[in-house]
């Protein structure tokens, strides 16, 4: 695995990205390599290209909440 040494950055850039790798209990530098994994993933990998894939078959019926009305539950 390559490592990566970024130099000269910004002082606040630095403590935004340990305040983020924080608030998401991940390290500094776990934070790091997903914000560049996220950044340089290609288009075909997202979430959004996954779903369009998906092939459009079926009936809107197929997918329909029936209308129970549940069961008494005594509390």
């Amino acid at each position: 695995m390559a490592q990566l040494i970024v130099r000269n950055l910004d002082d606040d850039i630095v403590e935004r990205l340990k305040a983020r790798a924080s608030a998401n209990h991940r390290s500094t530098e776990e934070e790091h390599r997903l914000l560049l994994r996220d950044a340089l993933r290609p288009e075909s990998e997202t979430l959004k290209a996954m779903i369009s894939q998906i092939p459009d078959v079926g009936d809107d019926a197929d997918f329909a909440r029936s209308e129970d009305s549940g069961r008494d539950v005594e509390l």
